[in-house]
């Protein structure tokens, strides 16, 4: 009795203690509940078997306001749209027809299952539109011997699904698309991130750099696939009335092993152009065009991260707008 006095002074542990029968039983206190390992491994089992739950939209978790969203969707932009034409770019004509479907499947009338509703057809071609003269407008003025394959090939890149939809996940457009599907497929994403765009060049006219900083580290030739640089560098050299390049092998490293390497120079009238590396000569020939071309075109990387800090194109005397 002595020693269970003894152990029940001591604070070490939270302990309680009963009588049973002529003995005395201790018991730890435990955080978790003895069913609880229990039924842990049931759900993770089942789980594992169903597999993971499907993703739901954020308008049908909890604690979800869409007109708050939307006003702190523009104030996030920190730009001044109108809220009717916001809401309206959000807006897809799949949703309305699913809407109306499954209105009409609960036995609703004609009239109470239209929507009183706008897509946001209008916008996303204004948008359209807009995105592609203006950086199109942007890639001549600061870019101004890059030809107009050059051009369209980095407008499409802004323009394409993966960089429109990129940006538009990370503005959180996704979370307020009204879309019959979820995920939003990369197409609707594609066309409500214009819709917002032609819904902010209504509302206010300025648009903020969403698009341009996507050039950041990109290389020309990444977003502009030349089969024949060689080619199209003597015909830029032709119409600066610069002599035409002379290929020349610098150096090689490796010729008799399986990974050889090959250093071609470009010279015109005597003075180097441009070297580039390669496999085989041919390879390294078309490297040391492209780098001629590069430095033709412009610098490499494209844009610089400091030309994305001021919010106007000062610097390339363009319009305020700025994708």
């Amino acid at each position: 009795m002595a020693a269970c006095t003894a152990l029940l002074s001591r604070a070490v542990l939270p302990l309680h203690y009963h009588h049973v029968c002529r003995g005395v039983m201790l018991t730890h206190i435990r955080e978790k509940k003895r069913w609880m390992k229990a039924y842990t491994l049931i759900m993770e089992r089942k789980r594992k078997m169903e597999g993971p739950p499907p993703p739901k939209p954020r308008s049908q978790q909890p604690n979800f306001d869409y007109h708050a969203e939307v006003e702190a969707f523009s104030a996030r932009l920190r730009e001044s749209f109108s809220l009717e034409l916001l809401k309206t770019a959000f807006v897809n004509t799949c949703y309305l027809r699913s809407e109306e479907e499954r209105r009409r499947a609960l036995g609703l009338d004609l009239e109470t299952t239209t929507l009183n509703l706008k897509d946001n057809g209008e916008l996303c071609v204004h948008g359209q539109q807009f995105s592609k003269a203006f950086l199109s407008d942007w890639c001549r003025g600061s870019f101004p011997s890059l030809p107009e394959e050059g051009v369209a090939a980095v407008v499409g890149h802004l323009t394409g699904s993966e960089v429109m939809c990129h940006v538009a996940r990370n503005l959180a457009v996704e979370d307020l698309t009204m879309s019959a599907e979820f995920p939003v497929p990369d197409e609707t994403l594609q066309g409500t991130f214009f819709a917002v765009i032609g819904a902010l060049e209504q509302s206010s006219g300025p648009v903020r750099d969403f698009l341009v900083t996507q050039l950041i580290g990109k290389d020309l030739f990444d977003m502009w696939k030349v089969v024949d640089p060689m080619g199209l560098l003597i015909k830029e050299l032709t119409c600066k009335g610069i002599a035409l390049p002379e290929p020349r092998l610098i150096r090689s490293a490796g010729a008799s092993t399986v990974l050889p390497l090959y250093f071609v120079g470009l010279y015109s009238d005597r003075k180097l152009l441009a070297q580039g590396p390669g496999e085989t000569v041919l390879a390294a020939e078309e490297e040391a065009a492209r780098v001629a071309l590069r430095k033709l075109y412009g610098p490499t990387p494209l844009i610089c991260p400091a030309d994305t800090l001021n919010p106007l194109f000062s610097s390339h005397q363009l319009p305020a707008a700025k994708l």
